[in-house]
C-alpha cells in the first residue's frame, strides 16, 4: 500500500543533491516521542512527533558554528549522541532537551584531513548503543603515492566506547575502513567496507568490556571490499559482503553456517554487472538484505540493469531467500524497530526516476507493509513506537534541470504490531 502525504517540517535550505550520491549529509533519530534531526548544515532540530495529526512541531533546536553534516544519530540514556562529517569528526551527547552534555573531537585520533575535501574529512561513520555504553566508529581517509608513483588509499580509523558522562572507556585502532556497528550487552561487531592496509578482517566482533577482539571473519575475497553492513543475533551475526556480493550467517565463533547470493555477477545483454549488498536487518524472525547500484566488471558505466539492484530480500535464518521488493534508489541506511525497518530511496543514479522516490517500510519476515512517496530523494529514516520519521532532500537530476521536493522531515504511523524484540 501507499500512505497518503504525511505531515512535513520544514527544515531550512540546503543545495539539492545531485544525480550521483555524495555521502551522507542528513541523520534522524526518534527518542521519547521526539525526531531529532541532524542537518546539512551541522544544526540538530527536534521535533515533536507524539501527536496523531497535525504537521512535527519543532521543540528545540541546536546551532553549531557552521561545520558541515550531521551523518549519524541515536538515542543514548535519556537523549541523542550524533555524529559528524566535518574537519573535526566530532561526536556529541545532547539531552532530551538539547542541551549540550558532552563532544568529543576524533580528529585528535584521526589526524587532520589531508585536504578540505568533503571525503578526505573525518568521518563518524556508524553509531551503536548497549544499557551502558555508547560505541562510535570514525574514520579518515587520504590518499598517498608509493615510490612507484602509485595512488594508494589508507585509512586511519578508531573505534570508541563512550560511557554516559563521555569518558573513553577503550578504543579499538586500526589501518580499515570502518562502515557499520551493532552491539549488544557483550559484543561490538564493526563492519569494515575496504580493507588496503594491514588490517584484513572485513567483520571484527570486541568485547564489549575492554574492546578486546571475541572473533574475526572475512569474506576471503580478492581486493580491497569486504564486509558492508553486520547485525547481530544471540548465536552470530549476519553480514553483507562487498567482497563477493553475499549475504551470510555466522556462528558465535565467526563460523559460517550459510551463504546466500544476493547480487552476483550476472550477464545482462552481454555485459557482466552486480551491485553491492549494502545493509542487513536481522532478528529471530529472519533477515533482511538491502542492495545498492548496479556496477559493471569493467569500467563504471553501463546500461545494464542488474535484476537485484535496489533490492530488500528477506531471508529466513536457515538461509532461504523468502521475499523481495524494489526499494527505488540508493539507501544511505536504515531504520529499525524490532522486525520492522524503514529504508530511505535516495537517487537511483542511473535511471534517474523520480516516482521511485520514497520511504519503505518492511517487515523481516513478511516483507512490504507501506510506502510513503516523496517529491525529493529520502536520505536518513527512524522507526519506532508506532512512528516513522524520514529526512527529505530536495535533488535536481543533470538531464532535467529544475528542483524536485525540498528539506523537510516526514512522519507516517506504522503497523507497530509488526515489531517485536530485536533479541
Amino acid at each position: 500500500m501507499s500512505s497518503q502525504r504525511a505531515p512535513t517540517a520544514d527544515l531550512g535550505d540546503v543545495a539539492p543533491a545531485r544525480s550521483r550520491h555524495q555521502g551522507r549529509r542528513s541523520a534522524v533519530t526518534l527518542t521519547d516521542g521526539l525526531a531529532v534531526v541532524g542537518t546539512a548544515a551541522g544544526d540538530l532540530q527536534a521535533f515533536d512527533v507524539s501527536a496523531d495529526s497535525g504537521p512535527p512541531h519543532r521543540r528545540w533546536q541546536y546551532d553549531t558554528d557552521g561545520e558541515p553534516s550531521v551523518v549519524v544519530a541515536v538515542s543514548f540514556d535519556g537523549g541523542v549522541v550524533v555524529g559528524e562529517r566535518s574537519a573535526r569528526g566530532e561526536i556529541r551527547c545532547h539531552d532530551a532537551d538539547g542541551d549540550l552534555r558532552w563532544r568529543y573531537e576524533t580528529r585528535t585520533d584521526l589526524g587532520e584531513a589531508q585536504q578540505e575535501t568533503r571525503f578526505l574529512l573525518p568521518f563518524v561513520a556508524s553509531l551503536a548503543t548497549d544499557v551502558d555504553r555508547c560505541y562510535a566508529a570514525a574514520r579518515r581517509y587520504e590518499r598517498r603515492t608509493d615510490d612507484g608513483g602509485t595512488d594508494l588509499r589508507h585509512f586511519e580509523s578508531v573505534v570508541y566506547a563512550f560511557g554516559p558522562d563521555g569518558t573513553v572507556d577503550w578504543t579499538y585502532r586500526t589501518d580499515g575502513s570502518p562502515i557499520s556497528l551493532d552491539a549488544d550487552e557483550n559484543r561490538v561487531a564493526v563492519a569494515y567496507n575496504r580493507c588496503p592496509g594491514d588490517h584484513q578482517h572485513g567483520l571484527v566482533v570486541l568485547d564489549a568490556d575492554d574492546g578486546d577482539p571475541h572473533w574475526m571473519w572475512d569474506p576471503g575475497t580478492e581486493g580491497q571490499r569486504r564486509v558492508g553492513d553486520v547485525a547481530l543475533l544471540a548465536d552470530g551475526a549476519v553480514a553483507s559482503s562487498h567482497g563477493d556480493y553475499c549475504g551470510y550467517r555466522l556462528d558465535s565463533g565467526g563460523r559460517e553456517r550459510w551463504r546466500v547470493p544476493l547480487a552476483t555477477p550476472t550477464d545482462v545483454d552481454g555485459d557482466t554487472v552486480y551491485a553491492y549488498p549494502n545493509h542487513v536487518h536481522a532478528t529471530e524472525a529472519g533477515a533482511v538484505f538491502v542492495t545498492g547500484n548496479t556496477y559493471p566488471e569493467e569500467g563504471r558505466e553501463t546500461d545494464a540493469r542488474h535484476p537485484d539492484e535496489h533490492t530488500a530480500i528477506g531471508v529466513s535464518l536457515d538461509g532461504d531467500r523468502r521475499w523481495d521488493a524494489p526499494v527505488g534508489g540508493f539507501a544511505s541506511g536504515l531504520g529499525t524497530d524490532g522486525s520492522l525497518l524503514a529504508v530511505p530511496g535516495a537517487q537511483n543514479f542511473r535511471d534517474r526516476d523520480a516516482d521511485d522516490h520514497a520511504l519503505r517500510l518492511f517487515d523481516v519476515a513478511d516483507g512490504p507493509v507501506d510506502t510513503l512517496d516523496t517529491d525529493g530523494v529520502v536520505t536518513a529514516a527512524a522507526v519506532g513506537d508506532g512512528t516513522a520519521v524520514a529526512v527529505e532532500e530536495p535533488v535536481v537530476y543533470h538531464d532535467e534541470g529544475h528542483e524536485r521536493g525540498a528539506y523537510r522531515l516526514h512522519r507516517v504511523g506504522t503497523r507497530s504490531s509488526t515489531t517485536q524484540s530485536r533479541r
